[in-house]
């Protein structure tokens, strides 16, 4: 079980995350890691971008669907255009839990959504999606009776095997009503050999390592759901608003949208 201790001197994915979007919650040891993983990979923040451009794409895709209703597990550190700000920017009434076990994370979002009766955050492991949807906070704002966008962006590949990150999903699955969806960004090491090795070695340093998984084992994550138009592709390639960088592959995530039916 990873630690939900406040640690500033050992790096937290979260805090990595958001140092590679510009952010300023995050440690010395956060820097230090990141600033040498860039030496071998430096597209990192490419990758950090892209993932987050696509999360927000997602979100508004999914309240022009009519979801009013989002669970954001591994929300991450609090920055510039939170899920909430998008679907309700959207769609007024759109709801929004968050969920991290990061104390950080939770701290920092609980300070942003103090007041905000249609939003709020919970700390809770994600490897427990039971306990996570049983929640009385996430019960109180959300009805799994209705449809519902469940965001996994950036967080299933910090979950072990071992930790059957498959099962996760399928607990989910299980409690969402017909017409929800489910938006994942996974990280691959597809294509990029030595490189990702070395990465998912240095990642060991935090609570959450990586694993990262090629695209047959992302694209299972969506058994039981219809992938949406254009499927699982690189970050860059989902339903681009803008210009389509010559080389996608570089976000070095797959990711997609899948419809309950």
């Amino acid at each position: 079980m990873a630690s939900t201790e406040f640690d500033a001197g050992r790096p937290t994915a979260a805090r990595a995350y958001d140092y590679l979007l510009g952010g300023t919650t995050n440690t010395a040891a956060d820097r230090e890691m990141i600033d040498q993983a860039l030496t071998f990979m430096p597209d990192l923040a490419v990758q950090a971008r892209a993932n987050r451009d696509f999360l927000h794409r997602a979100v508004r895709f999914l309240a022009g669907a009519g979801v009013r209703q989002f669970l954001d597990i591994g929300s991450g550190i609090p920055t510039r255009g939170n899920v909430h700000e998008i679907a309700q920017r959207a769609a007024a009434d759109a709801r929004v839990v968050y969920v991290d076990i990061d104390p950080a994370a939770v701290g920092h979002a609980r300070e942003l959504l103090a007041g905000d009766p249609r939003t709020t955050v919970i700390q809770a492991d994600a490897r427990d999606a039971r306990g996570i949807v049983a929640h009385s906070d996430v019960r109180a704002l959300l009805d799994f009776a209705q449809p519902v966008g469940v965001l996994l962006v950036a967080l299933l590949h910090v979950i072990a095997d071992a930790d059957d990150p498959y099962a996760l999903v399928g607990a989910l699955r299980e409690v969402m009503a017909p017409g929800s969806f489910l938006v994942i960004a996974h990280g691959t090491g597809d294509g990029r050999g030595e490189d990702a090795r070395r990465l998912v070695e240095m990642s060991r340093r935090t609570p959450t390592a990586l694993t990262l998984r090629d695209r047959a084992g992302v694209l299972r994550f969506f058994d039981g759901f219809e992938l949406v138009d254009p499927g699982l592709v690189w970050a860059p390639l989902w339903r681009p608003d803008g210009e389509v960088p010559p080389d996608p592959e570089r976000a070095g995530n797959y990711v997609g949208v899948g419809r309950l039916p």
